[in-house]
């Protein structure tokens, strides 16, 4: 769905049919949800990250952090791996060992 930043982020939800004004990240916990605004979906990365990779192990997990000095909020994204079972630090270019050649099981014929 499109963000009110106007990207395409697939964690993204809005509802206004009928009267309803609902908005919400789906990437964050629902404890967390409080902490969010759509103002937070201008400087997040979900929507790179995802357009950069596509790997089908990478799990995205965000929190609503402040900025240096407890000014400003921003989103803060982490990554894993469910493959290799790792903490990848580029999500963009994800763990480095899921796609090399030979990496992938093959079926045999």
């Amino acid at each position: 769905m499109q963000t009110p930043a106007g990207t395409e982020c697939p964690f993204y939800f809005e509802d206004f049919f009928r009267g309803r004004e609902k908005r919400e990240c789906r990437l964050l916990p629902p404890a967390a949800l409080h902490a969010w605004s759509p103002d937070l979906c201008a400087r997040c990365r979900v929507p790179r990250i995802v357009l950069a990779n596509a790997c089908s192990h990478l799990v995205l997990k965000g929190r609503v952090a402040s900025g240096p000095l407890g000014l400003g909020r921003r989103m803060q994204i982490s990554a894993s791996c469910t493959r290799m079972l790792i903490d990848v630090g580029e999500p963009e270019i994800g763990c480095g060992h899921c796609h090399e050649p030979g990496s992938l099981p093959t079926t045999p014929p």
